[in-house]
C-alpha cells in the first residue's frame, strides 16, 4: 500500500470517529424574533448578527442549524433553547 492510500485511510478514519452532532432549530408561529435571537446569543454564544441571521433561515427555511459539536457539548445548550420554549432538538 502507498503512502496516499494510507493517508486516505488514517483520515476517513479519524472523519468516523469524530461525528459531530448538531442543534436544529425549527420554525414555530409563538416566539418573537428579539425572543430567538437573545436565546441563541444566551445558549448559542452567538454574536447578535450571527444570531439574527439564524433566526431569519429559521423563518423562511423551517429550520437551521445554530450550534455542532459533540452531543455532550450540545444537550446543555439545546435544553436552554427547549426551556425557553424554541423547538430544537440534536441531530
Amino acid at each position: 500500500m502507498g503512502t496516499k492510500e494510507e493517508i486516505k485511510e488514517i483520515g476517513e478514519l479519524l472523519t468516523q470517529e469524530v461525528k459531530n452532532n448538531e442543534i436544529i432549530l425549527y420554525n414555530d408561529e409563538v416566539n418573537t424574533f428579539d425572543h430567538v435571537i437573545e436565546t441563541l446569543i444566551y445558549a448559542c454564544d452567538h454574536s447578535p448578527l450571527q444570531a439574527e441571521q439564524c433566526a431569519w433561515l429559521v423563518h423562511y427555511k423551517g429550520k437551521c442549524t445554530v450550534k455542532t459539536g459533540t452531543y455532550e457539548e450540545l444537550e446543555p445548550r439545546c435544553t436552554i433553547l427547549l426551556e425557553a420554549g424554541l423547538s430544537a432538538e440534536i441531530v
